[in-house]
């Protein structure tokens, strides 16, 4: 198991236990930790059930956090974009299941884009920045919704919604492609981070719970569902920071089958 960094001067590799999953870097304990100049990323989390069927699917919950920091005790390098590849035997599941349009909630508060969405939401969770105004620096927090999105050329997507409050009200609804892929991993979630605050802010931490359990055309379906073919469940993660640092790593679980 591993994580690598890449940045201007070259390669380096650290090992570490860890998992991506979901968008979550989980691992043991301890959890995953890695710097890279002044950045310092740490992660945990993980999915239950750990047990699941060998040749079938089976619901599975998922839940951990991403903190991202600077070791000056400044604003961190902001992230920009994440790629998130899945393992074959994890299953996206969103056929009944109600859609959420970006536009919709543009404008709303995350107490409004719950309501206004609420039969679409698969995931729930908080995300904080930290924002660089004039001479010091101030925090900032929101709550984190995940929705079911419309479709995008015929795939599925995620809807990603914030909303922070300083230094003005910026209102965040990401529209997040999950495409089809072949060989070891099924899919991949393309999250393109805009500018916080005007380019003021930095991502400091995100934390989410995902899992949505629903009922449609008569049968019980799972947002996300996985089976244990093969004891190990995969996932690639790819990071890349404004300055360039890129974060990059093909890690594993080990799952237990019945």
């Amino acid at each position: 198991m591993s994580l690598a960094w890449l940045n201007k001067r070259g390669l380096l590799t650290c090992a570490v236990a860890a998992l991506v999953t979901a968008g979550v870097l989980a691992g043991p304990a301890t959890g995953a930790l890695v710097e890279v100049d002044n950045l310092v990323l740490r992660a945990n989390g993980g999915f239950q059930p750990q047990t699941l069927p060998r040749h079938r699917y089976a619901p599975i919950d998922f839940e951990g956090f991403v903190d991202i920091s600077a070791k000056d005790g400044g604003e961190p390098t902001p992230l920009r974009q994440a790629l998130i590849d899945f393992d074959k035997d994890g299953r996206v599941s969103v056929a009944g299941l109600p859609t959420c349009a970006p536009e919709s909630i543009a404008a709303a508060s995350p107490g409004e884009a719950r309501r206004i969405c609420r039969g679409a939401i698969v995931g729930t969770g908080h995300v904080e920045a930290l924002i660089s105004l004039s001479s010091w620096t101030t925090p900032t927090s929101s709550l984190l919704t995940i929705f079911n999105g419309p479709p995008l050329n015929g795939r599925p997507t995620a809807i990603l919604h914030a909303q922070f409050t300083v230094p003005t009200t910026q209102t965040y609804a990401i529209v997040v492609p999950i495409e089809r892929r072949r060989g070891g991993f099924r899919y991949r979630a393309r999250l393109e981070i805009p500018a916080i605050a005007g380019g003021l802010g930095a991502i400091t931490h995100i934390d989410v719970k995902i899992g949505r359990h629903y009922r449609a055309g008569g049968k019980a379906r799972s947002y996300v569902s996985a089976r244990c073919s093969d004891n190990i469940l995969q996932t690639h993660g790819h990071f890349r920071f404004e300055d360039g640092t890129i974060i990059d790593g093909l890690v594993e679980k080990y799952c237990r089958s019945k």
